[in-house]
């Protein structure tokens, strides 16, 4: 369901050449995997005999052995809606293979040839098996594989891809195929393989567990695959190299899941994977549609469809999803990830003053928004050599203005040693509700956006007196909600925040502190980050505290920037959305409050389209961006009702 699919690695405990042990140890998995509820389950390489026979793979009495285990395998499969694929040498027209064997509920759907075979160092492969290359069959009947009664045709090559049922397409290669320059897993994917097997007997030496990892990641990128890499376990022969049992799951670059020790043996690593995913990029990235187009018919695929119980996928419970998708879990890499995301917003102001010159001014309103972005401005004025005092900083207090933000404000522009202008806007609001035959007393979104327009009237009218740019503040999920006047803060002439959304908007301030980068601000910046998010378009409380909190009237932006993520990124209907959001939000947003602001979110992501439509340059720092020169362009009276009505059925 929702392109789940639940796979595992197994690696079983063996003893080299015991065809009958390892066998009862294989099918001990088998069942293991199939009660967890496993679609695809993965063996090393030559799992049956153990990779480490070396000239006892001549011996007709393992090659027969070998057949038996098979037939025993084959039938225990019966029954069970799961996909194995198990590793065998395999005697095919008086030549011995190295071979992966398709199993499904008790029938073998193709047999994978090993192509590349390491003959170099410590491996001496090239002794015993031919290459795929030399295959002169295209298929062999089944009981030259196995011992059955019923005698059928099985596909034998390198270049099979398993499609079963249209709900998932699997590709094969074996070990060292991974490391050629052009591997059978590149021409598998072109030909539709979604999810690569690689069944492996890789030995362990100082380093190769990670240059194997990231091997693994590697692939998975360039190929926009998921890749399940199964190497075999410890108890391989030690006579001369170690087997450490390494087992590798990379979605699209991304590290699912990795067995945890260095020499590890008889386990079950089981994961779900997302294939949403995976289609969702290979739709939008036509890199991989232009490479299937101008070499996919170098080397023809042949597809073997596999008819599979409906109920073949997973519910996605194994599916690691992390509630703040823009912000890594770890505070190391949050640290390393803001403070680049902070040197890129640097960067792209710096080329911007060095083309239009001038002076910088900033909107501060004591919030975390117009915080960033003036700690950006100082930064970059700090890279050009330039004084501080070309940062013109401007409060402009009005009816909702409260003391903590204000001080606030005046404090962090002293403490940057920006130049500070008080321009109290109260008088002009006062003046304009009267030109325009508006209450004082109603406090509706007429008082607030003349409030916020005046302040966007004062920026840049201060701007041209000066020689100046106004550097916005603005961000990426104000942009997607909306949540913006248009016309006002909506306007800047070059937005540095315009590509981040709010979650992180709260760690990039954080890594400022961390980092130390503006050492006389942290105090000031700490208090800041402690201050509810807030317009202050209306009045404060008796007491001069905040009366208008954004959250309260548009939802937790920690919902909406999750929701942005998986629209934009991946496209996902939101019935996948709500419930990746009710996995990633247990037991903090119950089902009505998620659906709540869903609702708002879809609702405003449309109808608030023509702010986007026309908003100024920005910076792009991440995979998400709004920009309509840049990753989203949508007509801005598109409809909301099909993404609606699929919510309302929730």
């Amino acid at each position: 369901m929702f392109d789940y699919y639940r796979v595992a690695a197994a690696v079983p405990d063996l003893k080299v050449a015991d065809v009958e042990y390892n066998k009862i140890q294989i099918i001990k998995m088998i069942n293991s995997a199939s009660k967890e509820n496993v679609n695809v389950v993965c063996f090393p390489e030559l799992a049956i005999t153990g990779y480490s026979c070396s000239d006892l793979f001549f011996q007709s009495n393992l090659l027969k052995a070998s057949k038996a285990a098979i037939t025993d395998i084959v039938s225990a499969s019966k029954g069970l809606n799961m996909a194995i694929v198990i590793g065998a040498p395999l005697l095919l027209n008086n030549q011995l293979y190295n071979a992966s064997i398709f199993i499904y509920n008790s029938k073998i759907y193709g047999i994978n040839v090993k192509t590349f075979l390491p003959n170099y160092n410590e491996f001496y492969e090239k002794r015993w098996f031919s290459s795929a290359d030399s295959l002169d069959i295209s298929e062999v009947t089944s009981d030259t594989i196995y011992n059955t009664m019923d005698s059928y045709c099985i596909c034998v090559g390198n270049n099979i891809i398993y499609n079963l049922s249209n709900k998932i397409n699997i590709g094969i290669e074996i070990c060292e195929d991974l490391w050629a320059p052009v591997t059978p897993s590149a021409w598998a994917t072109l030909g539709g393989a979604e999810l690569i097997l690689n069944l492996s007997a890789s030995n362990e030496t100082i380093g190769k567990r990670e240059y194997r990892t990231g091997l693994v990641k590697n692939k998975s990128v360039t190929l926009m695959c998921d890749y399940l890499y199964v190497s075999a376990g410890a108890n391989e022969s030690t006579t001369d190299i170690v087997f450490s049992g390494h087992s590798i799951l990379a979605e699209n670059g991304k590290l699912i899941a990795e067995n945890k020790h260095i020499a590890d043996n008889e386990y079950l690593m089981v994961k779900d994977i997302d294939l949403g995913k995976i289609k969702a990029d290979r739709i939008k990235g036509k890199t991989y549609s232009d490479t299937k187009r101008i070499y996919g018919s170098s080397f023809k695929q042949r597809i073997v469809n596999i008819s599979v119980c409906d109920d073949f996928g997973s519910n996605g419970d194994l599916y690691n999803i992390n509630p703040h998708p823009f912000i890594p879990s770890t505070k190391s890499r949050r640290l390393e990830r803001c403070s680049s995301i902070f040197d890129i917003q640097v960067g792209g102001l710096a080329k911007r003053l060095s083309v239009t010159g001038g002076k910088l001014v900033v909107g501060v309103s004591g919030g975390m928004d117009s915080t960033l972005a003036l700690l950006v401005c100082a930064k970059t004025l700090k890279k050009l050599g330039r004084p501080m005092s070309d940062l013109i900083g401007i409060t402009m207090p009005a009816f909702g203005t409260t003391d903590r933000t204000y001080n606030n404000s005046i404090s962090l522009m002293k403490t940057l040693g920006a130049t500070i202008e008080e321009i109290n806007i109260k008088e002009a609001c006062l003046q304009h509700y009267k030109d325009i035959k508006h209450d004082y007393n109603i406090k509706d979104v007429t008082f607030e956006n003349v409030q916020a327009r005046e302040r966007t009237q004062v920026l840049m009218d201060y701007a041209n007196k000066i020689g100046a740019i106004v550097v916005g503040t603005g961000d990426l999920s104000e942009l997607a909600l909306g949540w913006c006047t248009y016309n006002a803060d909506q306007m800047s002439m070059y937005g540095v925040n315009a590509s981040i959304p709010k979650t992180l908007v709260r760690w990039m301030i954080d890594s400022v502190i961390e980092l130390n980068i503006f050492e006389n601000s942290k105090e000031v910046l700490k208090d800041i980050l402690d201050t509810p998010i807030s317009p202050e378009l209306l009045p404060p409380d008796e007491n001069g505290n905040i009366v208008q909190k954004t959250e309260d009237n548009v939802g937790p932006y920690e919902l909406h920037d999750f929701f942005l993520y998986y629209v934009m990124r991946y496209g996902y209907a939101p019935n996948k959305i709500f419930n990746m959001a009710e996995k990633a939000f247990e037991n903090v947003y119950n089902r009505e409050t998620i659906l709540k602001w869903m609702k708002m979110f879809y609702r405003r992501f449309f109808n608030q389209q023509f702010k986007r439509s026309c908003m100024p340059d920005g910076v792009k720092v991440g995979s998400v961006c709004l920009s309509p020169r840049g990753d989203w362009r949508m007509p801005s009276d598109a409809s909301a009702a099909l993404w609606l009505s699929q919510i309302e059925k929730l």
